[in-house]
């Protein structure tokens, strides 16, 4: 195999066999997959099992904890190496079909894009997985029969399910694990790409404020409001938002009240907060606790106080820059500059999969091909919104790009030309 020249075979399979790829990638798009709605997800899962057979992946389905989510799904070959190699997916999104059907949102091909519920996330980085063992298994099949491949796919990454994560964890942690590659939608621009080597932790709160009850007009100064209180403890959180330390607390939701002639006397409030480093995370967690007990609003009449409990819901770490992904990183910017392109390493603000394992598994993500508007199925006459699509043209270079990277990683150029 030289690879010089193997860049060039794997462009024109890629290109031979677009027409098939972006087919088989429409039969999925036209599937509900809605992490909520549970047939479509296991539909999905069911037809990425059998196109996956073809290049001899065996699959297992593995129910999500959550009982009402669908099934993940784990696809194996076994390789005559001990080495391992994890590539992850997942099946979900997040449009209900009534929202699909409202916004006539689907599978609609303009120019360079293609529009459609997961064309991006990450419907397209499944089959960009596809396309490169396609490619491996008939023009380096040595290599291809050597890896131990193993494909996880997520039944709810849109809902943060965590089990998955322990279950990439069960299957691919050890030694032998080379790297576990994660297909999210990765930039394109011109020949320059971006790869993440980073993610923002998130931490998710819950507010509470009660107060006091009263009458609105004949005995307001009886009353303690405790959706004032609620104002004023949302202003404080909003304040912990620090951009020059990447820090962002966004309160997302405010319930509270009956009537307007009543002085409300309880509110709640959910927020989540995100950053980039485990310091800065763990001091910011903190802080938001802080204010657990800290009211302002008191009864003019007697000093009835309101009262705030903050309650942490749910913590997600920071994946933090790491060695590990940074020589994962260096590896497919190398294999970059070979093809003339410029690969950047990019640290994101959303979670993925990788959040809940990159300190247990080497892990690089942001492989999956290029598009915009994830997650919006509204467009609007004047442009101003516009529909999640994938750019045709980024999946061969990216393919290229990721199948050249693999096979540097496993050593296959070694003492060649």
């Amino acid at each position: 195999m030289n690879r010089k020249t193997f860049p060039s075979i794997l462009q024109q399979h890629f290109q031979l066999n677009m027409p098939g790829y972006l087919a088989a990638l429409r039969r999925m798009v036209d599937i509900n997959s809605f992490t909520a709605y549970a047939p479509g997800v296991n539909e999905l899962g069911q037809l990425t099992a059998d196109w996956f057979a073809r290049l001899g992946f065996a699959a297992e389905f593995v129910q999500s904890a959550i009982p009402h989510y669908g099934q993940h799904l784990v696809l194996t070959r076994k390789g005559f190496s001990n080495n391992t190699i994890g590539l992850v997916s997942h099946l979900d999104t997040v449009f209900p079909a009534e929202e699909e059907l409202r916004n006539n949102f689907h599978w609609r091909e303009e120019g360079e894009r293609i529009y459609g519920p997961g064309t991006v996330d990450i419907k397209g980085g499944t089959m960009l997985i596809y396309m490169m063992l396609d490619a491996l298994a008939l023009h380096a099949p040595e290599r291809f029969e050597e890896i131990n491949w193993v494909i996880l796919i997520d039944a709810a990454e849109e809902a943060e399910a965590e089990d998955f994560g322990q279950l990439c964890i069960d299957r691919l942690e050890g030694p032998d694990t080379l790297a576990c590659l994660i297909f999210e939608g990765g930039s394109k621009v011109d020949n320059t790409y971006q790869v993440v080597v980073a993610r923002k932790g998130m931490a998710v709160f819950q507010v509470k404020t009660e107060g006091r009850s009263s009458h609105a007009g004949s005995y307001h100064a009886l009353g303690a409001n405790a959706l004032v209180q609620m104002a004023h403890t949302i202003l404080k959180l909003a304040a912990m938002t620090d951009y020059s330390r990447d820090v962002t607390v966004n309160v997302g939701t405010v319930h509270g009240g009956v009537v307007t002639n009543r002085v409300p006397h309880e509110a709640e409030a959910w927020l989540e907060m995100r950053t980039f480093k485990p310091d800065v995370y763990a001091e910011t967690v903190d802080q938001i606790l802080a204010l657990n007990g800290q009211a302002d609003v008191v009864s003019s009449a007697d000093g009835y106080s309101c009262s705030v409990a903050l309650n942490l819901y749910r913590k997600t770490p920071p994946w933090g820059r790491n060695e590990a992904t940074d020589r994962l990183f260096e590896i497919w910017r190398q294999a970059g500059s070979e093809l003339g392109f410029t690969v950047l390493p990019e640290e994101r603000g959303g979670l993925s999969d990788g959040n809940h394992f990159w300190q247990r598994i080497p892990t690089l993500d942001g492989l999956g091909p290029a598009g915009g508007n994830a997650h919006c199925s509204e467009r609007s006459e004047d442009g101003s919104k516009d529909q999640e699509y994938v750019l045709v043209s980024s999946f061969v270079p990216k393919a290229t790009l990721n199948t050249m990277a693999l096979l540097h990683l496993i050593g296959a150029f070694d003492g060649s030309a």
